[in-house]
């Protein structure tokens, strides 16, 4: 690897020791070697010396959840040139005393240009490949997690479930939607997540597949959907809620989607392509007593990790699941949906996204979430 200097436009050269009281995320030596090596066999295999990384997904997941936003609808305001004989960070002169004080570990070596704001931060011909052009390639390097990142994932998992099941809890039929919108994004915020989506649906409005919150008082069952992002890495999870007995209907209807979901599991083992993965679910749903054409009214999810999802599955999409690979699929049906961010081993599921708290029933041998029942 190469010094650790900065430079700016005029090659002045800069400390980048500078302290802070934010800590960055742990980080395993062996990880970001790890992580280089995969890009090094990329450009090997591709016949090319050096590869320009400009994506949020591609850049975080290089720098172990940097993060490389300041507004979440903006472009990444840091790109890395990897290259043969070391790695190159290009920020923003603005954003650079920060990312190098507070996102980057000290341990981190890389040659940093700064680049003027006004500046294109990574301009074409930068680098001999550009992420564009080796989009699958890089999918595959991301796709297993490494031992620092999924420590990373499962205590993001874990807390963003504990906050769907702290709003949940707080809950009333009188409250509105955004109300309860809110409080999921303010509880994932106070514990450093970005609520990237924080949906609520009042049984007014479940036939929306994406309901964003509304003034519509919760009434006597709601959803709510979070995606929430730590580290570059997103957690998806989605729970139910409802206020006195059930309705025997909907109570059949989640059951049934959570076999449609427990058969896509069963068939997300490395070696299988996503598109055989999606053909199994998609046909599930007939088993299962739904509309055979059910799926073409949402997607069904995905690989999951530093995108929401990475990929989003299609009908014969080739990519292949890999061992220690994150999912979030999310099998849905008019009043019923299911969603957890879960990581493919050896033989079994780790799902991610978990509370004790929270109510579950067994699905084929699994935990799967339950509604959670206010009496």
């Amino acid at each position: 690897m190469m010094a650790d200097v900065a430079t700016d436009a005029a090659g002045t050269v800069a400390s980048t020791t500078a302290t802070s009281e934010i800590a960055p995320p742990e980080t395993s030596v062996a990880d970001r070697a790890a992580k280089r090596a995969r890009v090094l066999d990329l450009l090997e295999r591709r016949g090319a010396t050096s590869i320009v990384l400009r994506s949020h997904t591609a850049v975080s997941w290089y720098l172990d959840g940097a993060r490389t936003h300041v507004s979440l609808a903006g472009d990444p305001v840091a790109a890395i040139v990897v290259r043969r004989d070391g790695d190159e960070l290009r920020v923003f002169a603005n954003e650079a005393d920060r990312l190098l004080a507070e996102e980057l570990p000290s341990r981190e070596r890389l040659d940093v240009v700064r680049v003027p704001w006004h500046e294109a931060l990574a301009a074409p011909g930068v680098a001999e490949l550009d992420e564009a052009d080796v989009v699958a390639d890089l999918r595959a390097a991301r796709a297993g997690l490494l031992p620092g990142e999924l420590g990373r994932y499962r205590r993001l998992g874990r807390e963003v479930a504990e906050v769907l099941t702290d709003a949940a809890s707080a809950a009333l039929p009188t409250t509105t939607e955004r109300q309860l919108a809110a409080r999921l994004a303010g509880e994932l915020a106070e514990r450093g997540i970005d609520p990237l989506v924080t949906l609520v649906a009042s049984r007014s409005r479940l036939a929306h597949r994406h309901p964003l919150p509304t003034e519509a008082p919760i009434g006597d069952r709601a959803m709510l959907v979070v995606c929430g992002r730590r580290h570059g890495l997103i957690a998806n999870a989605t729970r139910w809620l409802r206020f006195g007995p059930g309705d025997a209907g909907e109570a059949d209807a989640m059951r049934r989607i959570l076999d449609v979901e427990a058969e896509v599991l069963a068939a997300t083992r490395p070696g299988a392509t996503f598109g055989d993965v999606f053909a199994i679910g998609a046909a599930a749903y007939a088993r299962h007593g739904f509309d055979a054409d059910e799926w073409r009214r949402h997607h069904q999810g995905g690989a999951a990790g530093y995108a929401g999802r990475d990929p989003r599955a299609v009908p014969g999409l080739a990519d292949v699941v890999h061992a220690g690979q994150a999912f979030a699929w999310n099998p849905t049906a008019p009043g019923a949906k299911v969603e957890d961010t879960v990581v493919v081993g050896s033989g079994r599921l780790d799902v991610l996204t978990v509370d004790p708290r929270w109510p579950t029933v067994s699905v084929a041998g699994l935990d799967r979430p339950d509604e959670f029942a206010h009496r």
